[in-house]
């Protein structure tokens, strides 16, 4: 099993189903690498404040897939905005990782109160795409009004916007936002799971009737659902497990196609229920955390 490709903006061919490790601890992120890589993911998906980079790296390696099979993407922590700063966090993320090239980096987050260090990270980025250090580049939880302020300034759009995105927050005015700039949405916590701790306000996206329903009609687990919903709508969606058969099964999700009624029907849950932080409250004094040097 494998994904098919999307091809990017500027060209690149991306799977559009990949592999999160959001929250995955370094001692369990190459074993679950490793398991993502033998199921059919070349699409692996990390960041530098995830602090597991070293070990997404290590997974590759052992999972004895050539790199340039591998389609490996990043993230800069809003601790390392600003031209110089940014640069040396590729550096830092390269060397973790292994590698000399990335394939997709991205911001982390805009800093709405200090958004010239933002643009300033986004140079560094350009910078990075035009001396071929990386193949693509694009941001993550920027809103319509991120975006806009950027590309007032910016001479590459982005190639993508990770954002939260699942059946009870679908974001689409980002979305939106994002088509109408030529931007892939990448969806993050794809079925939900951040939404999962919200005890008493929601029930789990896993247990929806709406869709188990759908699910049992075609033989599919919700989780499954879920994932297809998202890629028949045009994101790309990057689940994240450490189980070894839910890491099978989350990629299995290319052998049924949902009807515009059960897309709608799914559409039809979004209760604009943000699972994670507020991106006009990110700010360096709340989320600032320095980043290992490599």
């Amino acid at each position: 099993m494998s994904s098919p490709t999307v091809t990017l903006n500027n060209g690149v061919a991306m799977p559009l189903l990949g592999f999160g490790v959001f929250q995955t601890p370094p001692a369990e992120t190459v074993a679950a690498v490793e398991a993502a890589v033998a199921s059919g993911y070349r699409l692996i998906d990390t960041a530098a404040a995830y602090l597991n980079e070293r070990e997404v790296g290590e997974g590759i390696r052992r999972s004895g897939i050539d790199r340039g099979e591998i389609f490996l993407e990043t993230k800069v922590w809003i601790s390392d905005y600003g031209y110089d700063a940014t640069l040396h966090a590729f550096d830092k993320s390269a060397a973790k990782l292994g590698v000399e090239q990335i394939d997709l980096l991205l911001l982390h987050q805009a800093l709405p109160s200090q958004f010239d260090l933002t643009v300033d990270a986004y140079r560094a980025l350009e910078k990075l795409l035009a001396d071929g250090r990386v193949r693509a580049i694009g941001v993550s939880n920027f809103m319509r009004a991120h975006l806009d302020r950027l590309l007032t300034v910016a001479e590459v759009v982005p190639a993508v916007n990770q954002i939260e995105a699942h059946p009870y927050f679908a974001q689409r005015d980002v979305q939106a936002a994002d088509r109408e700039h030529g931007i892939l949405t990448q969806a993050w916590s794809p079925i939900g799971g951040i939404t999962f701790y919200r005890d008493g306000q929601l029930t789990s996206t896993l247990e929806n009737p709406v869709i188990t329903e759908i699910a049992a009609a075609h033989g599919k687990s919700p989780a499954q659902v879920m994932l297809r919903w998202g890629l028949q709508q045009g994101r790309s969606v990057i689940p994240k497990s450490i189980r070894p058969a839910r890491i099978a099964e989350n990629i299995d999700v290319f052998d049924f196609t949902l009807s515009d009624a059960e897309l709608a029907a799914i559409d039809g849950l979004d209760g604009d229920v943000r699972g994670g932080p507020e991106p006009e409250q990110i700010t360096l004094a709340a989320f600032g955390r320095e980043i290992p040097e490599a």
